[in-house]
């Protein structure tokens, strides 16, 4: 993970620094804090000038401070994970490897052809100085953050950064779409005092829409957000990039054993273990879900094993389990989709290594009002686990009577998921990380930090989702050791989420209703439709709101060969909306669940964290999801 940036300017008359915020360099750190550095560069004539800044969080390999620069005086700056595709060795760093990559393309076609291979998250920005081309992009879903800013003054400047500040003045900043690559001719907008964006967009291999098609629709898409003066076009050559998944099943049929058979129509109306038990008595069904399991459970194999481990450099023997330190976390409700995360993590992570469980409640609000001073009286408890002069049972005492401000829904079910996981391999050690937010908190949390990474998404469902992701990662709370509570905070650098479950399988409650008004043909227009928009509504502001803590996100669900195997299977093998909450929708997951050995959590109805965490019960209940958020003004006065 790291945070980078890139500024550009046309003219001379305009310093580089003019255009360079504080407040960003600020919050690149906080993404990459194993290494900073900033290079500026010039070219004369014509006249254009360029910082690169990159701040690197050390995950592979050896620390490779970024940006890179080579003897053809090519600059890159790399923000993402290889999983696949492009070979990294166990010591080498992907960066590295990337610029190696990159340093051997000879044309255009080379470059997207590199990046067509790639598996896994990215974001990047690559000078070419032989063209004076400037290249940037985000992979197929958008899952690493990169915004844009363009001057109003046609000869002044843009901007690329992983990260912005939050301004209600000036130019705004957008997310760059993840549409494809771009390139920007440095050397023509330099002569011409005027910007020009060249789109190499995703295509599916398979696709018989034409290229001409793909061009129009996808130039209307990304031309509407740009200001009137920066002209988008496609290449010359038509030249796209390789979808990295295969395109979406849209059949609609009987699934070739998906009759429900006596049995199971027994017991539809109800919910219980038994009921996925029933599905898994067919044999064609149980087959089909190993498959999924095998595909996921490789996806989360190589999200926690791409990790230094530093205690593998220090010594050869083992360290005692009470020495060993989290080295993955995983946002954790006790759900579906974060139960089978930790469970197939459990498979991989080394024994010895504790998993971090992060579990985040927001205090419930009629005991929020009951409380008066909150914040001290969270205070004072903290300090009391500090102070060896009260009796074990009087902090208890007043630990429990804090502690059951917390007891929110995802807090209930976490913990009875713990239970689950301590059933499944009672050898590891599970830190179940109770991380109890106050509304005072909250509040100094969200106009100092959190306002600034949801940017520049402004809605009150961003703000909700936002603030549970920073708090949860952050993983600061307490964990229970040998029966008593104690302070801790997670070190763990990668995090696990389980985001891309519900869209692919049916899992929010409007699918439901998209089933009940239109079909299963409406329903996988709407599945086409989610996956279509995450990176514009969910994965840009969770990678800036996760990395915010020096910690990278990494989505299992996500995955390029989970999502293909997904895609390749009709909707009714997926989900089956005409069964209760609790087993219709995510079916396959669930039924994954069972024969992973869960029990409870593999029927538990999908709920949304801002109402399992009840920080949507802390605000205005007369707000809409989607109306635009007052607490993300940059001066609230909810906030002051």
């Amino acid at each position: 993970m790291c945070g980078i940036c890139c500024i550009v300017t046309l003219c001379s008359q305009h310093a580089i620094h003019d255009f360079f915020n504080e407040g960003i360099l600020c919050r690149l750190r906080r993404r990459g804090p194993d290494s900073s550095q900033q290079l500026i560069k010039t070219v004369s004539d014509p006249c254009y000038e360029r910082l690169f800044s990159g701040h690197v969080l050390h995950l592979r390999g050896l620390v490779t401070p970024q940006p890179l620069e080579d003897a053809n005086n090519n600059i890159f700056l790399w923000n993402g994970e290889i999983f696949n595709g492009v070979h990294v060795g166990d010591l080498e760093n992907d960066t590295e490897v990337m610029f190696h990559q990159l340093a051997l393309c000879s044309s255009e076609a080379d470059i997207l052809s590199l990046f067509s291979s790639l598996r896994g998250p990215w974001s990047f920005i690559y000078y070419q100085a032989s063209r004076h081309s400037l290249w940037f992009g985000r992979d197929y879903f958008g899952r690493r953050s990169l915004l844009w800013q363009f001057s109003n003054e046609v000869d002044s400047a843009f901007c690329l950064t992983s990260v912005s500040v939050h301004s209600e003045s000036g130019n705004q900043w957008k997310e760059v779409p993840a549409s494809g690559i771009f390139k920007i001719d440095l050397k023509a907008c330099a002569s011409t005092t005027s910007l020009s964006l060249t789109l190499f967009p995703w295509k599916y291999s398979c696709t018989e829409v034409p290229v001409e098609e793909i061009f129009i629709n996808i130039l209307d898409q990304v031309s509407k957000d740009l200001p009137n003066h920066v002209r988008l076009m496609m290449n010359e050559s038509k030249l796209c990039l390789r979808a990295p998944v295969m395109p979406l099943n849209k059949t609609i049929s009987e699934a070739s054993c998906g009759r429900l058979d006596s049995n199971i129509s027994n017991i539809i109306h109800t919910v219980s273990v038994e009921t996925l038990q029933g599905f898994l008595a067919e044999e064609c069904k149980k087959k089909l879900v190993r498959q999924f399991i095998d595909v996921l459970n490789e996806a989360v194999k190589r999200r926690v094993l791409s990790l230094f481990r530093e205690q593998d450099q220090k010594t050869r023997e083992v360290p005692s389990m009470s020495n060993r330190k989290a080295h993955v976390a995983v946002l954790f409700s006790g759900g579906i989709d974060s139960m089978v995360i930790a469970a197939l993590a459990d498979k991989h992570v080394p024994l010895e290594e504790p998993i971090d469980l992060l579990n985040v409640a927001f205090m419930i609000k009629e005991q929020a009002k009951q409380k008066g001073n909150t914040k001290k009286h969270s205070q004072e408890v903290q300090l009391d686990l500090l102070c060896p002069q009260e009796s074990c049972k009087d902090l208890d005492a007043k630990m429990g009577a804090h502690l059951s401000c917390f007891d929110v829904p995802d807090r209930i079910t976490g913990r009875a998921g713990l239970k689950e996981l301590e059933a499944i391999n009672p050898s590891r050690t599970w830190n179940f990380v109770e991380i109890n937010v106050a509304p005072e908190e909250l509040k100094k949390m969200r106009q100092q930090s959190i306002k600034h990474l949801i940017y520049p998404l402004d809605t009150v469902l961003d703000d909700s989702i936002g603030c549970a992701i920073w708090f949860a990662s952050r993983g600061e709370g307490f964990i229970t050791n040998q029966g008593r509570l104690k302070p801790y905070k997670s070190p763990a650098k990668v995090v696990l989420t389980g985001i891309g479950a519900d869209e692919q399988l049916a899992g929010y409650s409007r699918h439901r209703v998209c089933f009940k008004k239109y079909g299963l043909e409406g329903l996988n227009k709407e599945l086409e439709m989610e996956l279509d928009r995450i990176s514009s509504r969910n994965l840009g502001r969770d990678d800036r709101i996760i990395s915010d803590h020096g910690k990278e996100a990494r989505f299992p669900f996500l995955d390029e060969e989970v999502v293909s195997f997904l895609n390749s299977l009709p909707i009714s093998e997926k989900a089956n909306l005409t069964l209760p909450r609790g087993v219709g929708e995510k079916l396959i997951l669930r039924l994954a669940a069972k024969e992973l050995g869960l029990t409870a959590s593999t029927v538990l109805p999908k709920r949304a964290v801002q109402f399992g965490s009840r920080i949507a019960k802390l605000e205005n209940n007369s707000e809409k999801a989607s109306d635009t958020c007052s607490r993300l003004k940059l001066f609230s006065v909810d906030e002051l």
